[in-house]
This record gives C-alpha cells, sequence and structure tokens, in this order.
C-alpha cells in the first residue's frame, strides 16, 4: 500500500486515510517525507525565502479549504 505523508496537524486526513487503508506518515520535518508516495500539507507554512529543497518525487496536496473526504479523492487521483 502507498505511504503517505500527512502534516502532523491534519489528524481527520490521516485518520481517513488510514481507514483506506493507506500507510500514513505524520510530517514534522522535510525528512519525514522521504520515500513517501503523496504528501498531503496545511500550506500554512509558506515559503517566504523562496527556497525550495526537493525531498520526495510524490505529489504534493494543499489541503487549504478541502474536507478530509475530498483530500482521500486527490490522493487516490494522484496515485494512479
Amino acid at each position: 500500500m502507498p505511504k503517505i505523508g500527512v502534516e502532523h496537524s491534519l489528524t481527520s486526513v490521516q485518520e481517513a486515510l488510514k481507514a483506506k487503508g493507506y500507510e500514513v506518515i505524520p510530517l514534522r520535518g522535510e525528512n519525514d517525507a522521504k520515500g513517501c508516495d503523496c504528501c498531503v500539507i496545511t500550506g500554512q507554512d509558506a515559503n517566504v525565502m523562496g527556497i525550495q529543497n526537493t525531498v520526495t518525487a510524490g505529489s504534493v496536496i494543499e489541503a487549504s479549504g478541502l474536507t478530509a473526504e475530498e483530500i482521500c479523492q486527490k490522493v487516490e487521483e494522484k496515485l494512479r
């Protein structure tokens, strides 16, 4: 089953993805994203400095304004 990294504050998303059988990795730092097939972030930690270091080759989904179910649908779309 794919590994999905989810920011630690998105508990409802973590629970919804676990219920669908995904392996959920709580994201507390950039190293947690390594090896994840997809990551879900809040988008609140805006990159003010403009520095972008790629840590994962997987898709990144910004959760702002989306329900847990909508995020699950986006994860499933990205993993197809």
